[in-house]
């Protein structure tokens, strides 16, 4: 048995289907992709890329309600067409290459005639869902707009892309310093960093991360004490390419995003910014947001997790186990963390009948197994919450050598009558399972040897008895107490007693 605690992915609080489709229809970037779909028709031209032609853009944006002479309304109706094609909102024709070559030479030749040749477009079959389809291809739609946005948020600046174009119109990568699959990884992990420090806040989309915690996330080495300059400038830029990847990720409905204060920008040097909050007075919530801030919304803890299962992560959701027996229950909630578990259980509990609920627990958390020490804390969480109605099925396991100290507990605590007392050996078992459970939930923590003084202190002479009792943990929870126990002399006879138990396993 190992003496670290489980670890496994935090399941996260998604909201409803319904929810979420409707945030999703309310992301501004989705919200006019929908619309351009609907303005596509006939007189739509666009080009061997399946892109608006660009005469077509100020009508385009008219159509959003945007004004053309805005210099963005270009730039917000090309990425809302894009997202409308990719998710298959509307449906193009793009035009023949070939055909457009000989078009774009006759027309050279004859007055009036357009120069080049056009595809044609019009609203996708897809487009149907929006107001039709059922929240999850609605959802389904948005997920597509948002590995559009994703890939586009990865590409570099236009300008420097441009720049980098070598003579024969091919991006030189080497002289822009930018590898595509190498962006799109660095955007993938910090969208996965954000997600975990996300549920490991109890998963409900709650908490906002600074920029400079999420770039350090990807840039400092684990273990690094005082970041080196070198590190801080690497953070600096990190930052800087967060803030552009963040607000191109905004408008999908993916983050709410704080950038970094353009003031700040000017005045700081490179060093200063990636130093700067670290240095912040403690709870200055308002010096720490002018170097960004993020927050994954409902919606973005639904898209980056269906990334995630899409790409064989395990990323539970609370609510995933309800229709599962309670052996799947318990095994699965034994690498949760409390709360998480506790709220998993609650819904577990929800709409069955209790009674018969609890027994099946009970049944579940028995085992001599690795993991059975933990589903049986587990198994007492869910009980805590449980009324008098329960109380029979807890009776009936009194007498069960794995289950009867914990039935004796639950009734003492609720000062229910008429329960037989514990005889020596269940309580030395029942002690060795308890600390056997505590160390698999959360390892060797600073409350753990508290817990063990306590258990000890009742029984004179326990660790005397200790090593004889028949549990599969007896050596290897015995050894923790020797590193554990505050009383030195307690400690030093537990370290005896577990060689006594090892040889007797021997």
């Amino acid at each position: 048995m190992s003496a670290e605690p489980h670890h496994t992915l935090p399941p996260v609080r998604l909201h409803s289907d319904a929810e979420l489709a409707r945030e999703a229809l309310g992301a501004p970037l989705f919200a006019r992709a929908v619309r351009l779909a609907r303005w596509a028709g006939p007189g739509t031209r666009v080009g061997v890329g399946g892109e608006l032609d660009a005469a077509q853009l100020p009508e385009a944006a008219a159509a959003l309600g945007l004004e053309p002479a805005d210099e963005d309304a270009a730039v917000y109706a090309s990425q809302a067409w894009r997202v409308a094609v990719d998710t298959g909102l509307v449906d193009v024709t793009e035009p023949d290459e070939d055909a457009e070559g000989a078009e774009g030479a006759a027309g050279a030749a004859e007055a009036g005639a357009e120069g080049s040749a056009h595809g044609t477009a019009a609203p996708g079959e897809d487009l149907a869902l929006v107001t039709g389809g059922a929240p999850g291809e609605v959802l389904d739609l948005w997920l597509a707009a948002l590995e559009t946005v994703l890939a586009d948020a990865a590409v570099p600046d236009l300008d420097e892309l441009v720049d980098a174009l070598d003579t024969g119109g091919e991006v030189d990568f080497g002289r822009l310093d930018w590898n595509p699959q190498r962006e799109a990884d660095f955007l993938d992990g910090v969208l996965a960093n954000l997600y975990l420090l996300t549920v490991a806040e109890g998963g409900a989309g709650e908490s906002t991360v600074p920029l400079p915690v999420l770039a350090a996330s990807m840039v400092v080495p684990d273990g690094m004490g005082e970041p080196t300059d070198e590190v801080l400038e690497q953070v600096s830029d990190a930052m800087m390419r967060l803030d552009d990847q963040f607000r191109q990720l905004e408008p999908i409905g993916l983050v709410e995003f704080r950038p970094v204060d353009e003031d700040l920008m000017a005045e700081a040097s490179d060093e200063d910014l990636a130093a700067g909050p670290s240095g912040a007075p403690a709870g200055d919530d308002e010096d720490v947001s002018r170097y960004g801030m993020v927050r994954l919304t409902p919606l973005g803890l639904y898209g980056i997790r269906a990334r995630m299962l899409e790409a064989g992560v395990e990323a539970p959701a609370i609510g995933e186990l309800s229709g599962k027996g309670a052996d799947a229950l318990l095994d699965t909630v034994s690498r949760f963390p409390e709360s998480a578990a506790q709220a998993e259980i609650e819904q577990w509990l929800a709409g069955r009948e209790l009674p018969a609920a609890v027994a099946e627990l009970l049944a579940a958390a028995r085992g001599d197994d690795e993991g059975a020490p933990l589903r049986r804390l587990r198994c007492q969480q869910a009980l805590a919450t449980a009324g008098p109605e329960v109380e029979p099925a807890v009776r009936a396991v009194l007498d069960d050598a794995e289950l009867g100290g914990l039935a004796r507990v639950w009734l003492a605590e609720r000062g229910v009558g008429d329960v037989p007392a514990p005889d020596a050996e269940m309580v030395f078992w029942l002690t060795v399972d308890t600390i056997a459970a505590q160390l698999a939930a959360d390892g060797e923590t600073e409350e753990l040897p508290l817990l063990i003084a306590s258990l000890t202190a009742h029984h004179s002479g326990f660790f005397e008895q200790a090593w004889r009792v028949e549990h599969p943990a007896t050596a290897y929870v015995l050894e923790a107490m020797g590193r554990l126990h505050p009383d030195r002399k307690a400690a030093k006879e537990a370290r005896k007693a577990a060689f006594k138990a090892r040889s007797r396993q021997g």
